[in-house]
């Protein structure tokens, strides 16, 4: 088997780099582009891993200020034990600043993180919860696009929860058909619905109880909207809320950082762009 050249990806790569990620399922929630391998482009940075000119494996990143977010790495299973991924991962994570990743229960690769300077904070827990209510009610069909005022305002609380300032990627997923926000001076809470699904994050709040308040407002308002989902860090107060209030843990993975920079009791992130 020919060794893997690893590289920056260019357009004619995104064919490629969608079929690997099709492979795993990651773009159930993304029916149309712009999607997020698009704003790690953008705003971050992908790669590829190449073998015989085929796109078999690739990593992409987004940033926060000085925060690198490892949102993907994946190899196809034929060349997983070719050295690809861990290229891929040695120059996507090839300097000295804080970084983040959500890991799944695959024992290599979190060995394969926790060797690239991360360490396991706390479990992430993607809760679900069914729709209520009548399911052709769909509150927020009506709502206007988050306004750029309300959008600055939640980039800076995001900005203290998350680590760092990502302005530009926010203002883009703003921008995206279906997504809506929920803004107060105290919290904000991103939604999006796609394929019948309403996503929350990423939320923050100034306070653990400013977080909750913000993300249960937000599911509420699409409580006709179908199933809710959202991502909450083992060590928030609001697991347990949710738990109680009939939630559902659908998946799980390990949040791994470099360094103590979040602030995770008042934080639930987005699945997909940290």
């Amino acid at each position: 088997m020919a060794e893997p050249i690893v590289r920056p990806a260019a357009d004619a790569d995104m064919a490629g780099v969608r079929t690997v990620a099709g492979h795993f399922g990651l773009l159930g929630l993304w029916p149309e582009r712009p999607d997020f391998v698009d704003a790690e482009r953008e705003f971050g940075e992908v790669l590829v891993g190449e073998v015989d000119g085929t796109v078999v494996g690739f990593g992409g990143t987004l940033r926060r200020g000085t925060v690198t977010h490892l949102g993907d790495l994946f190899v196809l299973p034929d060349h997983q034990s070719s050295g690809a991924g861990r290229t891929i991962l040695s120059r996507l994570l090839s300097g000295d600043t804080p970084r983040v990743t959500f890991a799944s229960d695959d024992k290599r690769a979190l060995a394969l993180y926790v060797r690239n300077g991360m360490r396991p904070r706390c479990p992430l827990f993607y809760l679900k919860r069914r729709p209520l209510g009548d399911p052709a009610a769909r509150r927020e069909s009506g709502r206007a696009a988050p306004g750029e005022a309300d959008v600055l305002a939640a980039a800076a609380m995001d900005a203290d929860v998350s680590g760092g300032d990502r302005t530009s990627t926010l203002t883009w997923y703003a921008g995206l058909p279906g997504v809506t926000l929920h803004v107060s001076g105290s919290g904000y809470a991103f939604v999006r619905t796609a394929r019948g699904k309403a996503v929350i994050g990423p939320a923050g709040g100034a306070t653990p109880q400013d977080c909750a308040d913000v993300v249960l407002e937000a599911a509420n308002a699409h409580h006709g909207a179908g199933p809710v989902h959202v991502a909450v860090p083992g060590v928030h107060p609001l697991l347990a809320l949710l738990l109680e209030a009939g939630w559902h843990i659908g998946d799980m993975d390990t949040l791994l950082t470099s360094e103590d920079f979040m602030r995770l009791d008042r934080y639930a992130p987005h699945s997909d762009l940290g």
